[in-house]
């Protein structure tokens, strides 16, 4: 199929298919003997193998930087997560190198955080590594539910939803992890703002970094999801930008350019490539820059998932459709 990543997909799928669901969850408590099934909080048989196993995709620990304005390898509309610390240079992690991790275990200002990105849902998320005063850190699991990734973290190696920073399984079920304020928006952006910020390097794995594994992916249909589609006719692999338990479509705001609601302001601007379009990260068709201020100006948490990850998760949130 050309791509590891993909090929690993397509493993996950025909294990779908063709194993009992039992067998399956047999044989994934097997490899994990040191989670704490005892303790479980969502039904087991959404749980399914996304193809790669435990650690298949490698989280990034002790990550290197560069400064911004030494980066040369990034296109001006690649998307980027940007992180930015009440102290000290603003972080950007280029998407093309969460492609192939997911997550990015990181220390800012002496504090843990765990970047995160999940290609078949969309949901790029920046938490706060401390949980009840422990550091906490993360992996990939191999694990999906809903399509979304499952992370696990290496103190007790309980199972996180990504989409929710939600403990599901082992120790940690029903502990959430802090959501920080962060965005996804273009390497350009980033730049212009924070020219003196620093950038993710380039990690020392043989990934081909800045390619698309999932070519045409949100153009297409969800992967390894059995659930409903969203309700009001909205495509299953339509963006929507998340705050809480609302989404306001992206198409929407496209249109208006800025949405004052709910004490929130929603602002767009073009310039952003798509990463899960073409084959380039680069090329990707432009679905714009997003940024979601509260009354006083200041960033709020938010995601940009797809309509169909929103459901999944908030199945009673609300959809900010306008008039």
């Amino acid at each position: 199929m050309g791509s590891l990543a993909l090929q690993a997909l397509a493993l996950g799928a025909w294990l779908l298919a063709t194993a009992p669901a039992y067998a399956q969850s047999d044989e994934i408590r097997r490899a994990w003997p040191g989670t704490d099934f005892s303790r479980i909080g969502v039904d087991f048989d959404e749980i399914i193998s996304g193809g790669p196993p435990r650690d298949g995709i490698p989280a990034i620990h002790d990550p290197k930087f560069r400064p911004a304005a030494q980066e040369t390898r990034l296109e001006d509309r690649e998307p980027v997560m940007t992180y930015v610390p009440e102290t000290g240079p603003a972080r950007a992690y280029p998407i093309r190198y969460l492609m192939w991790h997911e997550i990015v275990n990181d220390v800012v200002g002496g504090s843990p955080i765990a970047v995160t990105f999940c290609p078949l849902c969309n949901t790029g998320m920046v938490f706060d590594g401390r949980l009840n005063g422990r550091k906490m850190t993360f992996g990939v699991s191999g694990l999906l539910r809903h399509s979304d990734m499952i992370m696990y973290d290496h103190q007790t190696e309980s199972w996180w939803q990504q989409a929710l920073g939600k403990g599901i399984v082992g120790q940690m079920t029903g502990q959430s992890l802090r959501q920080l304020p962060a965005r996804m928006e273009s390497w350009s952006a980033f730049r212009s703002v924070h020219p003196d910020g620093l950038v993710l390097d380039q990690p020392d794995w043989p990934r081909a970094y800045g390619k698309n594994p999932y070519q045409s992916y949100d153009t297409g249909r969800p992967f390894l999801y059995s659930g409903e589609n969203p309700p009001h006719g909205i495509p299953p692999l339509e963006r929507v930008i998340r705050v809480g338990d609302r989404a306001w479509p992206l198409t929407r705001l496209r249109r208006e350019g800025q949405i004052r609601e709910a004490g929130l302001t929603l602002s767009w601007s073009e310039g952003q490539a798509s990463a899960l379009d073409t084959g380039e990260i680069g090329q990707g068709r432009d679905v714009g820059n997003v940024r979601v201020q509260d009354g006083q100006g200041r960033d709020v948490a938010h995601d940009i998932p797809f309509a169909f990850a929103f459901h999944a998760f908030h199945p009673d949130g609300r959809w900010m459709l306008g008039r």
